[in-house]
């Protein structure tokens, strides 16, 4: 545990640097443009598909206009919010690589105010085709760039890798949301993560901020959640969000029956967190950004 903190902690004076610069770029950003946010972490089962559709349908139940765009080539958000598998639906991957319409593959879930761009397994090649494509790292930021004038938000959901599907959301994105599991082996991935960002930063997309540190899977009644939370909050401090998310059965049911957990049980403990982690993300974009965020 220590010499994973130590890593953690190597990183982190440089790390602060995404909060306390993104001010310097916050006048580069239309008052009335919607801010995208990509929710990253290269370590799978941490939540971040979990995060995108909950965060999604919260704000949009707050009345902010919402996009999610499903990144990942498994589907999986795609699916949690009620779209099952069709070969003949049209996504991200006719987007990128086959230059599409928008309006042909834009999608309206059953929240209002929430729309998806959907994934599917054609994004395993996406990835290899984009390798000889010209501004590779830019096509996902030449889609999402139009659209900020339409939505308040734009979420993107991550493959659990760092790919070029994972570089074209982060060279898209005004920040990173970072889910992190409340284990002992997730601690190891944030080093890497924060080393990854900052060389990103220096190449791809300077205005990149950090945009929160969610902790996910958290079960007060064990040590180790309370001892990696402490943590994590200790190295990064108000980077951490003060919402954290509970291992919750009803928030594990919600993706198999279509809906976001406030539609499948608003009175669990998995809608209110994200409902309450909606208002963190808003009140922290408005401290940010001002009151046009």
């Amino acid at each position: 545990m220590k010499r994973i903190l130590a890593n953690v902690s190597s990183v982190h004076n440089s790390a602060c640097t995404f909060s306390d610069n993104s001010a310097r770029f916050a006048s580069l950003r239309g008052e009335n443009l919607g801010r995208v946010i990509a929710i990253a972490n290269q370590k799978g089962g941490v939540g971040k598909t979990t995060t995108t559709v909950n965060l999604g349908a919260s704000l949009a139940a707050t009345e902010r206009r919402a996009l999610v765009i499903d990144c990942d080539s498994q589907g999986n958000m795609t699916t949690a919010l009620g779209f099952a598998k069709d070969p003949a639906r049209r996504t991200l991957y006719n987007l990128l690589i086959l230059d599409e319409s928008i309006d042909r593959v834009l999608l309206k879930t059953q929240v209002e105010g929430l729309d998806l761009i959907p994934s599917d397994k054609n994004l395993v090649g996406a990835a290899i085709e984009l390798v000889d494509m010209e501004n590779r790292e830019y096509r996902l930021k030449a889609i999402v760039d139009p659209l900020k004038q339409n939505y308040d938000y734009v979420l993107i959901d991550c493959p659990p890798a760092l790919d070029l599907l994972t570089l074209n959301a982060l060279a898209a994105a005004d920040s990173v949301l970072v889910p992190i599991q409340t284990e002992y082996l997730a601690l190891e991935g944030v080093s890497e993560l924060l080393d990854t960002l900052m060389r990103l930063r220096r190449t791809i997309n300077p205005s990149l901020a950090i945009e929160g540190i969610l902790l996910t899977m958290y079960d007060d009644r064990t040590t180790l959640s309370k001892q990696v939370a402490a943590d994590l909050r200790s190295f990064f401090g108000a980077q951490v969000y003060e919402t954290v998310i509970p291992r919750n059965v009803r928030l594990a049911e919600a993706p198999s029956h279509g809906k976001p957990v406030m539609f499948y049980d608003i009175h669990s403990k998995g809608a209110e967190s994200y409902l309450q982690l909606a208002k963190e993300v808003i009140a922290y974009g408005t401290k940010r950004f001002g009151a046009g965020a």
